[in-house]
């Protein structure tokens, strides 16, 4: 369980990933792939034996908990290359490594970087095919496909992030609803209906009141059903019936009054999450967070399942956020970089040193999984089962859903500033005032003429 407190903020940065975009609202000045920039380098495995590797890295990561988690790794990592030497710096990588990479003035040998950015800026980064094929075929499909451009792997897969349906075990079983029933997104609504009917103050439904993670969760939902707001070549998809179930699905919950619209984790949300208001959170593994840290009257009381899915014996989880690593194609020892996150990602005292109880986190890193299947053994888990949660074994759950997330495609670069259009719109249908085919079509129509057209 973890003891060390967290603010808000800060946490969603570490966890969330693409988080940090909505603080930018603009990616506009990285290069689209295939751009006219110079061709990205491919990196070659190092040849030199662990004893024989020698020379100093700088690697970037964003400060906070997950700063000290990595740096306690890294330690670990010292141990088996004893001559390589890691300055691990605390960079605000939001604000600095796009600039970094596109000046190629000081750049880190390595960054943690988030999903979401690692596409619009391939030709700044090594291409790591070749360094990432020995572990592709045990990777998440859906970690290798965000990393992926024009066929090449540019990223390297950390952490991923699957959706789950998080419920009030005691309010569930108060209403006589089955958990283990709630197999597609039509059983949620009728289970929200019956406790709405035992309870009519209830709301059951969480929806979120921020147009940028609205539209996160909305790629997580889409993701589900193995389609994504663009495709591989940067066209966009928005306009297809795997959308407009969702945005269906969401107007029949809010005309039936089944859902609480707040912003996520903000008091107001907190609120109707501890006094039995909000019954059920389809959310992201990080949600995690909430029970252990900050809710008072309900900690012990959710459970965590797998999301329902859309259509009987499809997909019952998808990816919400998430991050990876990257080697700029200027770093002065990228073999060296490539040799510390292959240790982190994946070698077995690398991961574990990550995910595993460590002074941060005494019950270890419970708000992600490893994306590398070997560490995903539900048998040994690398976080403890969690006293917030009624002492559920989190771990197996998680590592259960993230076996049916699909693959996707890079997240293209205007991905942030289409919450302008999508995210706001989803806003609007959330309060009543506007159809799935207006929210498509409108958003459609702008996010086209407005950020595809004129990249």
């Amino acid at each position: 369980m973890t003891t060390t407190p967290i603010g808000r903020r800060g946490f969603l940065k570490g966890a969330l990933g693409i988080g940090a975009l909505a603080a930018t609202g603009s990616l506009a000045a990285c290069a689209a792939p295939g751009g006219t920039g110079t061709q990205p380098s491919r990196l070659a495995r190092p040849s030199a034996s662990a004893s024989a590797a020698k020379g100093e890295i700088t690697i970037w990561n964003r400060s906070g908990d997950l700063f000290k988690v990595f740096d306690a790794a890294i330690a670990k990592f010292r141990q088996a290359y004893p001559n390589v030497t890691v300055n691990h710096q605390a960079v605000d990588i939001d604000a600095k490594l796009a600039n970094t990479l596109i000046s190629g003035t000081d750049v880190p040998d390595g960054s943690f970087w988030d999903d979401a950015k690692i596409g619009g800026q391939a030709e700044h980064l090594y291409d790591l095919t070749d360094l990432i094929a020995p572990y592709q075929d045990q990777t998440s499909p859906y970690k290798l496909s965000v990393n992926t451009v024009d066929g090449k792997i540019y990223g390297v897969p950390w952490d991923l992030d699957p959706g789950l349906l998080w419920y009030r075990e005691d309010i569930l079983e108060s209403a006589g609803v089955d958990p283990a029933g709630l197999a597609t997104y039509d059983d949620l609504l009728a289970a929200a209906r019956t406790i709405k009917e035992k309870d009519p103050r209830t709301a059951p439904i969480h929806l979120e009141k921020t147009p940028f993670l609205s539209q996160l969760w909305l790629e997580m939902l889409a993701n589900q059903q193995g389609t994504s707001l663009s495709d591989a070549q940067g066209r966009l998809r928005l306009d297809s019936a795997e959308y407009r179930r969702i945005l269906t699905w969401i107007r029949g919950a809010v005309d039936d009054g089944l859902v609480t619209h707040a912003p996520y984790l903000e008091q107001a949300d907190v609120n109707t999450l501890d006094n039995g208001q909000q019954v059920f959170v389809p959310w992201a593994i990080w949600w995690s967070f909430a029970p252990q840290q900050l809710l008072k009257k309900t900690k012990g009381k959710w459970r965590a399942a797998p999301l329902p899915a859309w259509t009987p014996g499809g997909a019952r989880s998808g990816a919400m956020g998430g991050s990876s690593f990257i080697i700029p194609a200027k770093a002065k020892n990228p073999e060296l970089a490539w040799l510390l996150y292959e240790f982190l990602c994946f070698k077995e005292p690398g991961y574990t040193a990550v995910y595993g109880p460590n002074d941060i986190y005494p019950g270890g890193l419970s708000t992600s999984i490893p994306s590398y299947r070997p560490a995903l053994d539900p048998a040994k888990p690398l976080f403890r089962p969690i006293e917030a949660l009624g002492g559920q074994d989190l771990w197996k759950v998680a590592v259960e859903a993230a076996e049916t997330i699909p693959a996707a495609a890079p997240i293209p670069w205007w991905w942030a500033q289409s919450v302008d259009y999508l995210g706001n719109n989803v806003q609007r249908l959330m309060e009543g005032k506007m159809t799935p085919d207006q929210v498509i079509s409108e958003s459609a129509e702008k996010i086209q003429r407005n950020l595809i057209d004129r990249s």
